[in-house]
């Protein structure tokens, strides 16, 4: 009878623990805070990110220009399809007004130098290492593309491998008036 008795108390202990457990999961849940995501016709984030030569690179520094904001990995196979197509049309854009930023997300030094000068990168390339930019703009898949207009807006999120073609088009988007 004793044993009974000892595994009848165990058993509720244990029940209104996870009882407990799941309340209070529900509890945080109705009660967090709502994120807000980064949408089309919001205005982008601002950040600061420093690049691979030690120059701080601010969003609202690039103000009255487009800005291909595109996050990547070294591990990303559609990034690194994509990055010599990028770089290319940043060579045809840069100079009307549409500047490119490669966000890494929090990588070493290392590895990301070694990518840039696999590729002979133009663009200025920084490193998220704290991913707060990331989370910031709700990046969950790579290659991520925010397009931003010359007015801090962003016009369109993208995500997955681009074409040649399609950053072309897309940099013509945000290109300033």
């Amino acid at each position: 009878m004793e044993k009974k008795k000892k595994r009848l108390v165990t058993r509720t202990v244990i029940l209104v623990i996870l009882a407990l457990a799941i309340g209070y999961t529900v509890y945080g849940t109705a009660t967090k805070d709502k994120v807000e995501l980064v949408a089309v016709g919001s205005e982008a984030p601002n950040f600061t990110l420093v690049d691979l030569d030690g120059e701080k690179h601010k969003l609202s520094d690039y103000r009255g220009q487009g800005v291909f904001l595109n996050f990547w990995g070294t591990w990303c196979k559609p990034c690194e399809k994509e990055m010599p197509a990028m770089n290319s049309q940043y060579q045809v854009f840069k100079d009307i007004g549409v500047q490119t930023l490669a966000v890494n997300i929090a990588q070493t030094d290392f590895e990301v130098q070694n990518f840039v000068d696999k590729y002979g990168l133009t663009f200025p390339v920084v490193i998220d290492k704290t991913k707060s930019v990331m989370t910031a703009y709700n990046v969950g898949n790579l290659p991520a593309t925010v397009l931003i207009d010359p007015d801090g807006k962003v016009v369109k999120i993208t995500t997955g491998e681009m074409t040649e073609a399609t950053i072309a088009s897309y940099m013509e988007l945000i290109k300033p008036k």
